[in-house]
């Protein structure tokens, strides 16, 4: 049994508004999409927070592994908050967990986790992660 991290496990959120597009034919958002709220939620922590250059850096994160559970169903129009915190983080390597949660809700409808691998972006070869970076990212270290 997977246990279940209440809204007080994260220490930062973002509001993400589904979409028309995301509900399936059964009338709730695909599993599909719960990935690209855990993305979206981690790529705007480490752009607005921790300084990841998307287009000009010299380094980029790479996802190299990932997983869902999925406890309750959302569905459009609803606004999910995805909570994120860090679990891991090693020299290039950073594991994400993500909580998604219905507006105010404390349980969880889904929570998943994600690897980025950081690597030179010429190179595509592990770097180690920049020192201010590794100090945000230690500011959400579980």
């Amino acid at each position: 049994m997977i246990e279940k991290r209440a809204r007080n496990a994260y220490p930062r959120f973002r509001p993400i508004p589904t979409r028309w597009a995301d509900n399936d034919i059964y009338g709730h958002v695909n599993n599909a999409a719960y990935y690209g709220f855990f993305d979206t939620a981690v790529n705007c922590f480490l752009i607005e927070e921790a300084g990841l250059d998307i287009h000009g850096g010299s380094i980029i994160g790479l996802v190299v592994e990932t997983g869902c559970n999925y406890f309750a169903a959302l569905a459009y129009p609803e606004t999910v908050e995805a909570g994120v915190r860090v679990a891991r983080i090693g020299n290039s390597s950073v594991t994400y967990q993500i909580g998604l949660f219905r507006d105010g809700e404390d349980e969880p409808a889904a929570q998943g986790h994600f690897v980025h691998v950081y690597v030179d972006r010429e190179t595509r070869r592990p770097v180690s992660l920049p020192e201010a970076m590794r100090q945000t990212l230690e500011a959400i270290h579980a």
